[in-house]
């Protein structure tokens, strides 16, 4: 995730206490993460929509379950976000894509990240709750407690992470059919899972290999690092690539979707999959930037099919 540095930021404000409070806002906004947690949203909204039905989510009620649905994830995300960075100030601090981060300049306390990550992921469980039900509400907090007290600390000590890690970013669309079906996951929540699943793996990897200096300079264990590392992240590249493709399919054995979105999954999922095959033989900088811009493409148009076939 690019940065953008406080120097060039404070070109641009006013001077005085206004100068201040909009640099304080926009430290706190940039603390959330917004860039990758629209990416939670935009999941959650998918497995509400695919759950209920394109044509029912346009209806008044719908609407309402959706925005609250949106809401309380927002706030759960952003309260992992926050979290995050506060237990990782000493390693954004050694990373150069990750020096202009508001705990790293000092811009916001610890203190006062501790406290608005703790405030605003409790806040997002408890409208979770309140709004759609135990379900929605019991996933939003499995996914703060695993992204933040489980793969946060385990970055440091094994490169299993990425895998661990990919859990909890699996779960934003199973939280919306949760919430659009009454609490049952069925096999559409199952088969959005294992999309996002199966997706992060190569994604990950090859944002690792891309920048696998920045994780040793923070002291993070990630596979194109380890030992044998490239051959292997090469190897776990493709077969999640692999598996990536039948488990696309999973969503077709829902009422709402079928082949509209299955053609467009499969013919996707082997173009992926070339990206991967392609490390094999290159073991350049640039073949893991396919890979990973590869991935930024795919999700979109996998979910924009998706979509399309629950509108028809």
């Amino acid at each position: 995730m690019s940065e953008v540095a406080p120097t060039i930021l404070d070109d641009a404000r006013p001077a005085g206490d206004d100068a201040s409070t909009r640099s304080t806002a926009l430290a706190v906004y940039e603390l959330t993460k917004p860039r990758m947690n629209f990416l939670v949203l935009v999941t959650t909204a998918v497995g509400f929509a695919a759950a209920a039905g394109v044509a029912t989510v346009t209806q008044f009620a719908a609407l309402v379950a959706l925005a609250h649905t949106l809401l309380g994830t927002a706030f759960s995300a952003a309260g992992a976000s926050v979290l995050n960075q506060w237990l990782e100030q000493d390693v954004d601090a050694r990373m150069p894509r990750t020096q202009g981060r508001p705990l790293v300049t000092g811009e916001l306390s610890p203190a006062f990240a501790l406290g608005f990550g703790v405030a605003l992921s409790v806040a997002g469980v408890v409208y979770l709750f309140l709004t759609t039900g135990p379900v929605p509400a019991m996933l939003s907090a499995s996914t703060i407690a695993l992204y933040v007290l489980v793969y946060t600390p385990m970055k440091r000590s094994s490169a299993w992470c990425t895998v661990v890690g990919a859990v909890p970013g699996a779960l934003p669309p199973v939280i919306g059919v949760a919430a659009a079906s009454g609490g049952e996951i069925g096999v559409l929540g199952v088969g959005l899972f294992g999309i996002l699943f199966a997706w992060q793996m190569p994604h990950f990897y090859g944002l690792a290999t891309m920048y696998q200096s920045d994780y040793a300079a923070g002291g993070l264990r990630m596979l194109p690092g380890e030992p044998d590392g490239r051959r292997r992240t090469v190897r776990q590249t493709i077969a999640y690539c692999v598996v990536l493709i039948p488990v696309s399919l999973l969503p077709i054995a829902s009422p709402h979707i079928g082949w509209v979105y299955a053609v467009p999954a499969v013919l996707l999922g082997v173009w992926y999959l070339r990206s991967g095959i392609a490390m094999a033989s290159d073991d350049s900088r640039y073949a893991a930037k396919r890979v990973f811009l590869t991935s930024i493409a795919y999700l979109p148009a996998l979910l924009t099919a998706l979509v399309i076939d629950a509108w028809i």
